[in-house]
């Protein structure tokens, strides 16, 4: 199903001559008249910079539809030792050099911009794979000894992570997200090109071991491969304390071999679970979180909450209206939208003797300004006659 893109209220920016205060009440309405003559919901407000919209630091990463991003995912590398097949080819991708790549320093520089100028809340630290990474631990230890009570998460394939999660704990991590498609040899191998399943069970064994908080696992279905799965990996997951989310597959793969008819839906998630288990929705408020949640109890106890599944349903039930995200690529660039076709570059200003933290958070504000609606468009619609899938995967994006 689709949703309103009209936009949350946010209260007004602080504003030169009032015209984005103006604007921003329109905004708050979800205006259908400003939608419907294909106009941005801050009317002329849009046309140029943040700082020319009058946007201040101290309004944070906001958009022109009046979106505040406050979720930073910071891709520390495009670097991935395995080769999933809704990610990225057989052979690889061509790995950037050492030094395009933002350096621990330059990393953790831009979260303490994020946070202390512009109001970022939580921090997501992405790849590639991250734990390939040898400053890894080094890098978490500075963001955390800036930001005592920065919630920091990692989402990692888990190859090497029974060595890390000690060390990553130690460090101030405060959780982890575990991608794991399949509880099978053959099939994990099939879907990551890879025979190494025995080895990411090892890392989320021992993650759980020394505490690394509430560990999610992240599950991508597909067709025909290992969709019947999903119930066996639910029950995994709750028989360990983990919470499973099932993500819809999307058009970032390295081969452009997605198509919408292929992939498995929200829809279809839900009702291959419910054959083994009762869902009723989380009473917490979504509160801007990507994935929708359900209650889990089991058919042969219905009256006990097993744990909790999410559904991140970017296709069929895309959740643009609320989306708070704001993503910086490995070698520094603004991604506003994960569908973007257009990124910012804040690594020269970074390299730069002469940028002070306030141009550099200037940039990012203007890059994020000029966030899409929805999808990379002006509306949602993956798979659409008129998308066009960007030409970087998702290890080159970062999560």
């Amino acid at each position: 199903m689709g949703i309103q893109l009209g936009m949350p209220s946010i209260g007004s920016p602080s504003t030169a001559g009032g015209s984005a205060a103006s604007a921003s009440a329109g905004c708050a309405t979800g205006s259908d008249e400003a939608d419907a003559a294909g106009s941005p919901s801050l009317g002329s407000a849009t046309n140029g910079s943040a700082a020319a919209a009058g946007i201040r630091a101290a309004d944070g990463l906001l958009d022109r539809y009046g979106r505040r991003a406050s979720d930073m995912r910071l891709s520390l590398t495009d670097k991935c030792n395995l080769r999933c097949t809704y990610c990225m080819p057989a052979e690889g991708l061509d790995w950037l050099a050492k030094d395009k790549v933002l350096s621990g320093a330059e990393i953790i520089r831009l979260v303490r911009i994020g946070v202390d100028v512009l109001g970022v809340r939580e921090l997501r630290l992405t790849g590639g794979e991250p734990l390939v990474r040898a400053d890894l631990v080094d890098i978490v230890a500075g963001i955390r000894a800036n930001h005592p009570d920065l919630p920091i998460s990692l989402t990692t394939n888990g190859l090497g992570l029974d060595k890390k999660a000690q060390p990553l704990k130690d460090a101030g991590l405060t959780r982890i997200n575990v991608s794991l498609d399949s509880l099978h040899p053959d099939t994990f191998a099939q879907l990551t090109r890879r025979p190494f399943l025995s080895r990411v069970l090892a890392g989320v064994e021992e993650a759980a071991r020394v505490g690394l908080g509430l560990i999610k696992i992240n599950a991508v279905l597909m067709r025909g491969i290992n969709d019947v799965e999903s119930p066996e990996l639910l029950e995994w997951a709750l028989s360990h304390g983990f919470e499973l989310r099932f993500i819809e597959q999307m058009p970032l793969d390295a081969d452009h071999g997605w198509t919408r008819d292929g992939m498995i839906t929200a829809a279809e998630i839900r009702g291959r679970l419910e054959r083994d288990f009762i869902l009723t929705p989380d009473p917490r408020q979504r509160d801007g979180a990507p994935a929708e949640r359900w209650e889990v109890r089991r058919r042969s106890a219905p009256d006990t909450v097993a744990g909790i599944v999410g559904i991140i349903a970017s296709v069929t039930e895309p959740f643009c209206a609320d989306c708070r995200r704001t993503r910086i690529t490995a070698e520094g660039k603004v991604r506003s939208c994960l569908f973007s076709h257009e990124e910012t570059d804040l690594l020269d200003l970074l390299r730069s003797p002469d940028a002070d933290d306030a141009l550099v958070a200037a940039r990012w504000q203007d890059a994020m300004w000029g966030k899409p609606k929805a999808h990379g468009m002006d509306h949602t619609g993956l798979g659409d006659a008129d998308y066009v899938q960007p030409d970087r995967t998702m290890s080159a994006i970062g999560g």
